[in-house]
């Protein structure tokens, strides 16, 4: 039997909220999020119709075999089927102490905590899993006027910490790193500006696509 070597499909986080692998049969859910004005306005990678939720959902499929990017649908327990969001860790140098971690949620989660909640459970997921591959450093990018994101990063731990500037015409406004280091971990340096992907949204310019 294959053994998912970053543990189990599942995690658990507060509040009976949990993180599963996305699935083929998510399909339906990946649309209807995305028909979301909320999240079209910071997202910069945008899905319209089925071909398109297909070719995302292989995106996070890929990802994790090729352990650069772990993506897990926010549900609630017993609750399964019912999408709440996205959270995802993106590693594009697994041999880099640092990661990107991101964040959408459906309109219908929003003002629950749940955006929180999720990226508080993927936080912890993240450094557990691989603190003996020397991960340190988690960083959220947001674009500067997306004020959620930031209450969001600064309740999970990650303080505000550098601007980068603005590159039009794709990200027109400054953007905001937040960062939390692993418990006891070494300094790792800040890393070069990345411009990424976000509503309830955060990581990446835009955050979780």
């Amino acid at each position: 039997m294959h053994m998912d070597p970053y543990g189990e499909n599942i995690v658990i986080g507060p509040e009976g909220l949990r993180l599963r692998r996305w699935r083929e049969e998510d399909l339906p859910s990946v649309l209807r999020a995305y028909e979301d004005p909320a999240m079209r306005r910071w997202l910069a990678v945008q899905v319209f119709g089925p071909e398109e939720a297909a070719d995302w959902l292989r995106t996070q499929r890929t990802g994790w075999a090729a352990g650069t990017r772990f993506a897990f649908a926010v549900t609630e327990s017993g609750r399964e089927d019912e999408l709440l969001g996205n959270v995802v860790l993106k590693r594009s140098d697994p041999s880099n102490g640092l990661a990107e971690v991101g964040y959408w949620t459906t309109a219908s989660a929003r003002g629950r905590g749940v955006a929180s909640r999720a990226l508080a459970a993927l936080t912890d997921w993240a450094f557990t899993t691989f603190a003996e591959q020397g991960l340190t450093r988690l960083e959220l990018l947001h674009q500067v006027d997306n004020a959620a994101s930031c209450r969001v990063a600064e309740k999970c731990g990650y303080p505000l910490a550098r601007v980068i500037p603005a590159l039009p015409p794709d990200y027109p406004l400054d953007g905001h790193v937040h960062a939390r280091e692993a418990p006891a971990a070494a300094t790792v340096s800040p890393s070069a500006d990345r411009r990424g992907e976000a509503a309830g949204t955060g990581g990446g310019r835009a955050s979780g696509r």
